[in-house]
């Protein structure tokens, strides 16, 4: 199975970041665009594994607070195929540490997890082309602000069901 920690999104965030997407979509000759259902903030990818106990047992361990995150800019990573498109997350210490946290434990309990410094953001679209005249940073400004009171963390499965993308939760670890 294929794993991964995140924080799930209300519908208050989901409706801001669908706004987003509808107005990439709007401008793009192309994209592969997330799904409502979809819309996460990746904590930590586990990848392909069969130890589902030890990853839940890892999380298990997690203790941290409570807290209130938000969210930033509009912003794309660059691909020659087409960029992803994502929004940030405000800088939050509470964040970063829960994060750190997450993979110190899922290390400790012997998963490998990628090494690059961790970039907090919610992907809205892969292999996007968007139209040349398209203003991304007013189209970002245009945008309503959002909040999210993270209050857990869930342990995802990556799965098609019926050809669907879909993320299944297998453990979810409160946050008190």
């Amino acid at each position: 199975m294929r794993l991964f920690v995140a924080i799930r999104l209300d519908a208050s965030c989901k409706d801001v970041l669908c706004t987003a997407i509808a107005g990439l979509k709007g401008h793009a000759s192309h994209g592969n665009f997330s799904r409502r259902d979809n819309l996460h903030l990746t904590l930590a990818f586990i990848g392909e594994t069969n130890r589902l106990d030890a990853a839940k047992q890892a999380l298990g361990s997690i203790r941290a607070e409570p807290f209130t995150m938000e969210l930033s800019s509009l912003g794309s990573f660059q691909r020659s195929g087409g960029d992803i498109w994502w929004m940030g997350i405000a800088e939050n210490d509470a964040l970063s540490a829960l994060q750190q946290q997450v993979a110190a434990a899922l290390t400790k309990a012997g998963f490998s997890l990628e090494k690059r410094k961790f970039r907090p953001h919610l992907t809205l679209g892969r292999e996007v082309v968007l139209e040349p005249s398209f203003n991304a940073e007013a189209f970002g400004k245009s945008l309503p602000p959002a909040r999210l009171q993270v209050r857990e963390i869930v342990l995802m499965e990556s799965r098609r069901i019926n050809g669907v993308l879909q993320y299944v939760p297998r453990f979810v670890q409160p946050l008190r």
